[in-house]
């Protein structure tokens, strides 16, 4: 690795955390500024964020790669992350600021790798539209490509 941070084929290691659930995925990250409700919050038939006053209220997750702060609401919020991975619209993975149970289940009954309790604020260091790689068993994220 170079005094940049990046390796030989320019990929930069931008975040440690721990694992949730294990697996690598790489895809575009979707950045929310907030936390996410599962029950009233989400459209589990589509993979859309439908509470109406979030931030990314009518943005679909599905086939992303999810950073978020954490679960909001009941704790019904893990059942409706797994009604996602049963009708085909789940997030490709999970970024998680701080691990709550919500979150944590949430990420097991949805069976997508991801970390949570990063050694820096992804909701910093990542935007929406970054290409990464999350390897979720050895709790990194690399940044493929800036958006």
């Amino acid at each position: 690795m170079s005094d940049t941070g990046l390796d030989d084929t320019g990929v930069r290691t931008v975040l440690r955390g721990r694992t949730m659930v294990p697996g690598v995925v790489e895809g575009e990250a979707l950045v929310s500024p907030e936390t996410i409700s599962g029950w009233g919050g989400i459209d589990p038939a589509t993979g859309t964020i439908i509470e109406a006053r979030h931030a990314l209220a009518g943005v679909c997750f599905t086939g992303r790669i999810l950073v978020f702060p954490g679960a909001k609401g009941s704790s019904g919020w893990s059942g409706f992350f797994q009604s996602t991975r049963l009708l085909d619209t789940a997030p490709l993975g999970m970024i998680v600021t701080v691990t709550t149970t919500k979150a944590a289940l949430g990420a097991v009954v949805t069976r997508i790798p991801s970390i949570a309790d990063p050694d820096a604020d992804p909701l910093v260091v990542l935007r929406t539209g970054d290409r990464i790689r999350l390897d979720a068993t050895a709790g990194t994220v690399d940044l493929l490509y800036r958006a």
